[in-house]
């Protein structure tokens, strides 16, 4: 370690006690004599000596060796006594009054992006308009200040007044930013799209700002699975997630952002059916899954540097070329801050990760559940426009609760809503096929209550127990009828002859 950061790895105070404890410790070691004191003294002083934080000769009168004998000897911790001492005055701007630094502090608050220069050239403008506040601080003076009260200066991508940014923003001033990493391999991953650079060519000739879809182990840094893209769509999401899964197993958690992918019904519902907690990031807080950000700044620095001859750049290529990169450099690369590689700590650490199930359980889960009302004419519901046939054994249900992924409306599973499972899939209506007259018998259960239909209809039952009772009472009364009864019998006879 050189003189510089030796220097800036101990304190001022801590460099003078063991120097001054250097000169005086043989004196502690081995006492001299009764009345040798002041000659050993004498000696020490007319020694030259190098300052500890410049280098340069000094020497000591004897009384200040004096001094520092008796301290030392007559304190428990004969170092510590011999630290310089602190000023009172210390961390405290001397050319900066009161009235500056609230008008510092108020002009940080409203502009946080600006540097320690633009902040001192408007103190300057103040200043002059209002010389009552006194002489305006150096730039040194002012950038000590505002390094000691934590006046940093923030890089602030766009002014935003949503309620969610203005939650972030106040998240970020008022509490600390800690780093953090869970204990075991798939107790929580990460997921993320990254804008690459540089464009590609498509197979239809156009050029595209190709998207990195990654997703990365927390705890090992491993990346479970990483794809460029065209989109960043739900579709695509689940496209690359579901390989992950497949690759490397079920997480406990995923963190991501709030984008509109990340969020869709069928990825947030397929997580909750597979048992992984997502836990979204707060809006505004890229800070929050700052591992990516790391990712990030690699696969631009290494990969995409190495790609810088290449001119024609397609998808398959960018794909080859990334998979090739994290296998056999980033895997392999000793990473720092877990002092291993990303593979070995995935090999070695605690897992808590579980088996990932077939492909056919992983579609059945990445969809959106929703009600669809069963047109009764026909038998149909409609999804996004797409009319399905649902089957006869389900027509005596008013409501059905459907399961779909809006990408594929090829097929659509009928899920009990009481046990949450698939007892059906129903598929697109096939309006052609129908129009050839041709239809299904209805089920078995559907005839026999068509037969038992018209069994009543044979046999009547007559008047119903209920009007039965009524006339009974009425007749218990004795009481006359309440109509006088017209004989339309005879006429009717006369008219026919």
């Amino acid at each position: 370690m050189d003189k510089e950061n030796k220097i800036d790895a101990v304190s001022r105070q801590a460099l003078w006690a063991r120097f001054r404890f250097g000169i005086i410790g043989p004196l502690l070691s081995a006492p001299p004599d009764s009345g040798e004191l002041k000659s050993a003294l004498t000696a020490l002083s007319e020694k030259t000596w190098k300052n500890p934080m410049t280098g340069l000769p000094l020497k000591f009168s004897v009384s200040t060796l004096e001094r520092w004998f008796y301290r030392a000897k007559r304190d428990a911790d004969p170092v510590g006594v011999l630290r310089t001492k602190r000023r009172t005055d210390a961390s405290v701007s001397r050319k900066l009054n009161t009235q500056l630094k609230i008008i510092l502090q108020n002009q940080y608050r409203d502009h946080p992006s600006w540097s320690c220069q633009l902040h001192l050239d408007n103190l300057r403008a103040i200043v002059k308009n209002t010389p009552e506040l006194g002489a305006v601080p150096s730039y040194s003076t002012l950038h000590r200040h505002m390094k000691a009260q934590g006046l940093h200066k923030r890089r602030i991508v766009k002014r935003r007044f949503t309620e969610g940014a203005l939650i972030a923003q106040e998240k970020l001033e008022n509490r600390e930013i800690r780093s953090f990493e869970v204990d075991h391999v798939h107790g929580l991953w990460h997921l993320d799209f990254h804008h690459g650079s540089r464009k590609i060519i498509g197979k239809d000739g156009k050029w595209y700002k190709p998207l990195l879809l990654a997703i990365l182990d927390d705890h090992s840094r491993l990346i479970c699975h990483a794809q460029w893209y065209l989109h960043e769509t739900a579709e695509v999401l689940v496209h690359g997630f579901k390989q992950a899964l497949q690759k490397r197993g079920l997480p406990r958690a995923l963190m991501s952002d709030n984008g509109s992918a990340m969020m869709s019904a069928e990825f947030t519902q397929g997580l909750e059916r597979l048992g992984i907690l997502h836990q979204p990031t707060l809006p505004y807080s890229p800070y929050q899954n700052a591992k990516q950000e790391v990712f990030w700044a690699q696969v631009e620095g290494r990969l995409m540097a190495m790609l810088e001859g290449e001119n024609e750049l397609t998808l398959p290529l960018m794909n080859e070329t990334l998979i090739a990169w994290i296998e056999f450099e980033y895997h392999r690369k000793f990473h720092s801050e877990i002092n291993a590689t990303p593979l070995d700590r995935y090999l070695n650490a605690k897992n808590v990760g579980r088996a990932c199930p077939n492909t056919l359980v992983l579609n059945q889960s990445f969809c959106e559940e929703g009600k669809r009302k069963q047109r009764r004419s026909d038998g149909t519901f409609t999804i996004n426009g797409a009319r399905f046939e649902v089957p006869n054994h389900y027509r005596h249900m008013n409501v059905l609760h459907v399961r779909y992924a809006r990408w594929d409306l090829s097929h659509v599973q009928i899920i009990d809503p009481h046990t949450n499972h698939c007892i059906d899939t129903v598929y697109p209506q096939d309006k052609s096929a129908n129009a050839n007259g041709l239809r299904r018998q209805l089920s078995r259960n559907e005839n026999l209550h068509a037969d038992k239909s018209l069994e009543r209809i044979k046999e009547s039952s007559g008047i119903a127990p209920l009007l039965k009772d009524l006339m009974a009472q009425y007749a218990a009364t004795g009481l006359p009828p309440a109509y006088l009864p017209k004989n339309e019998e005879k006429k009717e006879e006369n008219n026919d002859e």
